[in-house]
């Protein structure tokens, strides 16, 4: 063999070689490659070992390795990149904030009311005497003619409205005149009734008159315990302030502490100016010393009140004597009016209120309190009728307005469930 003879390849390398002039295959996969590589390595030696062999002259016999088809490696399955993580954003200290106050919604404001009138507002506190007049009334003389019988039962129902013994027996016969053993209308006999009241009333309503020659006015409130005394001062005091008045109170209910404070309060209210003591101190000398301040302010008038007492505790009505006796030191026409504050709801026991108050006080006139809480409001006819004296305010309710100078014909007709007199 010539220098110049190209040297026959080996076996191996004729197996997994190729033929120069041969298109260069495809490049196998990268792995494949790899490993072919290691194990022409690896049969090496035992190649070298077959080369010095002599060779035989004979013409070479090529035996091209059928070379598979190359299979293109599988195309990498590009993963998806995951996603980037955000970037945290920097977290900036913010102070906490007050959750917003949801302001309520303001509650609809109610329409004013229109003043009812004091018409209304007498009507409407006479409402349970007055229907248990006029109902009896009304079932007693429909469809029903006029006897003796008759008669006896519209006494007996007037009674009920304690209107007295005398009172109701005038009244029935004032109906039965003339109408004997006829048919009367029940509106006919309240008709009659209201003027009849009325009559009986008529002398007694009076309003209270305050002598500016006398500085002050003196007046000395008196009544039993409950009767509305400390309220319905408060109540004058507010009309004579209203009346361009100025006006004192004296606390002389030293027993109760409440009373005290209920007269501060309507001092407060009224711009009056208000006396007082201790709780227990003698009533007595602080009437004393508040007739005194108002002599020296020329005060228009002076309100004292007095504790509550029952009419039978003689020795309550002496202290109230006791009172009168030392106001009359500095004053000898003092106390100038004297009220008695009567409770609607006692009935037929105002009676000897008026007698005892009358002889120990000098009571001079009447304030009817509470008529609108009974059925028994006739009760201030019979005071009238037994006593004459003046009536000056009735109350018909809490407010100041519900207590108002005394009217004969409006309450005679309220009573008789009438309609306002034109």
């Amino acid at each position: 063999m010539s220098e110049t003879e190209p040297k026959k390849r080996g076996f191996f390398s004729r197996l997994f070689g190729r033929d120069e002039e041969a298109a260069t295959p495809a490049p196998a996969p990268e792995t494949a490659t790899e490993q072919v590589v290691e194990t022409v390595e690896e049969l090496k030696p035992e190649a070298e070992e077959i080369a010095p062999a002599p060779a035989v002259e004979t013409e070479a016999v090529v035996v091209e390795a059928v070379t598979p088809e190359p299979v293109a490696p599988p195309a990498p399955v590009e993963e998806a990149a995951p996603p980037a993580e955000p970037e945290p954003e920097p977290v900036v200290a913010v102070a906490p904030q007050p959750e917003p106050i949801v302001a309520p919604e303001p509650a609809p404001v109610p329409a004013p009311q229109p003043k009812r009138s004091w018409w209304r507002r007498l009507t409407e506190g006479l409402s349970r005497t007055s229907s248990a007049l006029t109902t009896g009334i009304t079932e007693l003389f429909t469809k029903r003619k006029l006897d003796a019988g008759t008669l006896e039962d519209l006494e007996d129902i007037l009674i009920q409205a304690d209107l007295g013994l005398a009172t109701s027996a005038k009244i029935a016969k004032a109906v039965g005149d003339g109408r004997y053993d006829k048919q009367i209308e029940p509106s006919e006999v309240k008709a009659i009734l209201a003027r009849e009241v009325e009559t009986i009333l008529l002398p007694v309503a009076q309003p209270l008159v305050i002598d500016a020659t006398k500085k002050p006015f003196v007046l000395l409130m008196v009544g039993v315990n409950g009767s509305g005394k400390t309220t319905t001062i408060g109540k004058l005091a507010a009309k004579f302030r209203t009346e361009g008045k100025s006006v004192m109170l004296a606390a002389g209910d030293t027993f109760r502490a409440a009373a005290i404070e209920q007269l501060r309060v309507w001092g407060e209210r009224t711009g009056a100016e208000v006396v007082y003591g201790q709780q227990g101190a003698d009533a007595s000398g602080l009437a004393f010393e508040a007739l005194q301040k108002a002599k020296a302010n020329g005060t228009d008038v002076l309100l004292i009140d007095t504790a509550g007492r029952l009419q039978n505790k003689q020795g309550l009505m002496d202290e109230l004597a006791k009172v009168v006796r030392v106001i009359r030191k500095q004053d000898p026409n003092a106390p100038h009016a004297a009220l008695l504050v009567l409770d609607a709801t006692v009935g037929q026991n105002a009676i000897s209120q008026v007698e005892a108050f009358r002889e120990t006080a000098g009571v001079t006139g009447l304030v009817m309190t509470k008529l609108d809480g009974t059925a028994r409001g006739g009760i201030l006819v019979a005071l009238a009728a037994q006593f004459g004296l003046p009536v000056h305010f009735i109350g018909v309710g809490e407010s100041v307005d519900d207590l108002e100078p005394f009217s004969a014909r409006d309450f005679a007709r309220a009573v008789a469930g009438l309609g306002e007199a034109a």
